[in-house]
């Protein structure tokens, strides 16, 4: 499965960072970049349990493919959203339910950044937008 474009990117930028450090600034610029929901956008009801930050999470299909739009209270949260943002954002349902998270952020060199409440998180996000997507 290709990657959407966008996510492309994302891996080449990740890829060519020199070490951790520079990693963790862009990880910080990627989130920063998510734009704002609205306050009806920070419902209950589109919030994902499940994370240890304050998380929410809008899906919308577009001519049979997804894109998602979500936020965090949690810097670090937001940067990690932003990237499976990217890895997810034009897919079709069949494909979202093909994306393997650890080898997403492995391949970007961020997997030590996940703890396990970190990687339930994420993956919280993930089985809510396949549930959205079904």
């Amino acid at each position: 499965m290709s990657l959407p474009a966008e996510a492309a990117v994302a891996l080449e930028t990740f890829q060519n960072a020199a070490g951790w450090e520079q990693r963790a600034r862009l990880l910080m610029q990627f989130g920063d970049r998510l734009p704002a929901l609205s306050d009806a956008d920070k419902s209950d009801a589109n919030r994902v349990h499940g994370c240890e930050s304050q998380m929410w999470l809008v899906g919308e299909l577009r001519d049979g493919h997804w894109q998602f739009r979500a936020n965090s209270d949690a810097r670090l949260i937001r940067g990690l959203v932003a990237l499976l943002l990217a890895r997810v954002n034009g897919l079709s349902a069949s494909e979202l339910r093909q994306v393997d998270l650890p080898d997403w952020f492995n391949q970007l060199g961020l997997s030590r950044q996940l703890s396990p409440s970190r990687s339930n998180g994420l993956n919280a996000v993930l089985q809510r937008m396949r549930e959205l997507a079904d």
